[in-house]
Order: structure tokens, then sequence, then C-alpha cells
């Protein structure tokens, strides 16, 4: 009865409990909303020291790849919550820090590295690599490697890589992680998730699907309208069964199939419109942004979306995007 196992375990138990029930990423939002209203009242001046007047979602991009690969490896790596050792929970993270390694390298392409101190930081970079993946001998190796590699492969790229596509795909990969394993995130402890976790992480994929439809498709305006309606109902129904099942299953390949089906629902609306709402790519973008920023209890990335929204053209998002649905 009094093991140290067991009390550990009944700890844990407790903790985990205690976090399924008080959703901290919720309550972290709430409390951050006055920083939100100061960023939002601030933003040209925030913009203007930063010096992100140009060019502002190439610098947003940047540091919201940046941070989330700092979150990524500081904020995650306990690896004595994993469920079995079979996990492939430590290969998910590697392809993480890799792509985000490469967005950053390519980034960086025209910086020195000859100098002590940035040594220094890539060093310090290595140590936390190394100590956020200790469940096996070759974990530190994995990670380290993926980093490395990654931005090597960015370094000597010919081009940057994309800001949005590459930020949304950091974005989805790591939001997916999070569903995967969310003991490993702190986003849920040892359990199932409750319906406000689920349907975060459902508007984050919302969110993702209908930025990726709205900057890639064009507007053509070729569908029939009884022809598109009767589809969008259709997709409409998938979309409405897909939520329901993730709600009740927490799985995976639902919420990636959802997300899909959502992406087809917003493709579709874009596709028979005649024109998209001035910067609504954009605006939907900076919406990812602050969203994914809530669900990784990140104020900062959050802080990031909004400066992004604040410097667009001003206008009610709702009103714009609502014809996707």
């Amino acid at each position: 009865m009094f093991e140290d196992a067991i009390i550990v375990q009944s700890a844990i138990s407790a903790f985990n409990n205690a976090a399924l029930m008080a959703p901290a990423f919720l309550w972290s939002a709430v409390l951050t909303l006055p920083l939100y209203v100061l960023v939002w009242a601030l933003n040209f001046d925030i913009t203007s020291r930063l010096g992100w007047s140009l060019h502002i979602l190439k610098h947003v991009s940047f540091w919201v790849v940046l941070m989330t690969f700092g979150w990524i490896v500081l904020f995650g790596g306990n690896y004595s919550v994993l469920r079995d050792n079979t996990s492939t929970l430590p290969f998910m993270v590697a392809a993480i820090v890799f792509v985000a390694s490469v967005f950053v390298g390519s980034h960086l392409r025209t910086k020195i590295f000859a100098k002590r101190e940035n040594w220094l930081y890539v060093a310090l970079a290595a140590v936390a690599l190394g100590l956020s993946d200790t469940h096996a001998w070759w974990g530190p190796l994995l990670q380290i490697g993926a980093a490395a590699s990654g931005f090597l492969v960015g370094h000597i790229a010919k081009s940057e890589m994309r800001d949005v596509p590459g930020v949304l795909l950091v974005i989805m990969a790591t939001t997916t992680a999070m569903l995967m394993q969310p003991e490993f995130f702190r986003f849920g402890q040892l359990g199932n998730l409750t319906w406000l976790h689920l349907i975060a992480i459902m508007v984050v994929g919302m969110l993702f699907a209908a930025t990726a439809a709205v900057r890639n498709i064009k507007p053509s305006n070729k569908i029939h309208d009884s022809a598109y309606v009767k589809l969008k109902w259709m997709v409409r129904f998938v979309v409405m069964l897909g939520f329901a099942v993730f709600i009740m299953t927490e799985s995976v390949p639902v919420f990636l199939g959802t997300v899909a089906a959502m992406f087809v629902l917003f493709a579709l609306s874009v596709w028979h419109s005649g024109k998209t709402p001035t910067a609504l790519g954009d605006k939907l973008y900076a919406a990812t942004i602050l969203a994914f920023g809530i669900i990784t209890t990140m104020p900062v990335i959050s802080a990031i979306g909004i400066v992004c929204l604040a410097n667009l053209p001003h206008g009610n998002l709702w009103a714009e995007s609502k014809y996707l649905l």
C-alpha cells in the first residue's frame, strides 16, 4: 500500500483528473484576454518597434515556427508517461523538429554561424534536444539528428520554404501529435479528453482547412447552383458525422478525415464563388495562429496572431467567411 510506485501513481492520477476537469488552456486564454486587448490596441507600435511593418507574414511565420520548435523540445519530453514502449510519438516529434528546422534553416541562409556566440546557441539547442528524448539510447540521437539534418537541408536550399504552407504544416502536425499523446504535451493527462479539449482541437483543424482552401483554390463560378447545393449538403453531412464520431472516439484518423472533409466543403464554396473577399486567406491564417497559441497555452503565439490580424485590412471576418460553410 505504501510502495513508492503506488504513491506516485496515485498522485499522478489525482493530478490528471484535476487537469482534465479544469483544462489549463481554456483558463489561460481567459486570463490573458486583457493582454490580447492591449496587443490589438498597440499593434502599430509593436510592429514598428519590431520592424515588422513590411512583410509581416514573413516575420510572423518565422517566429511562430521558431517558438513552436522550442515548445516541442522544452514543453514535452516526459517519456515516463508514454502509454507503451512502442509509441510512435518520438518519430512524430522528430518529424516536426525536422520540418521546423528546414523552415528556420531556409530563412537563415544568409546568416553566418562561424561566430563563437552562435555556436554556443547551437550547443544549448543540442543539449535541450538530447534531454527531450531519453526513453531510449537512440532518443537523443534521433532528435539531434532530425534538427541538424533539417537545418542543413534548409540552409543549402536554393530558396526559402514558403511561409504560410510551412507554418500550416507545423501547426497541423503539432496539433495531431497533441491528440496522439495528450499527456506528453500536458494537454490532457492520462485519460479521455473532455469536449472542451476536442472542440478546441477541431477549431484549429477547421481554420487550417479554411486557410488552405481559400489560399489554394481559385474562384471560378463554374458549378451549377442546383448541383452545388446538393454537393454542399452531402459534404456537410459527412463533416457533421465526422465531428460527432470524433467527439465520441477521440480518434486521430477520424480527426484527419474530418479536417479533409472540411477542406472539400470549403474548397467547393471557394470554387463556386465569383471572387474571394480581400485578404480573407491571410485573416484565416492569423486566426489559425491565434487558436494554435490557445491550445498550446502559448500567449505569445496568440499575440502574434492578433498582431498579424490587426495589420490586415479590417472587416467582419465572420461575415466574409461564413459563405465557406
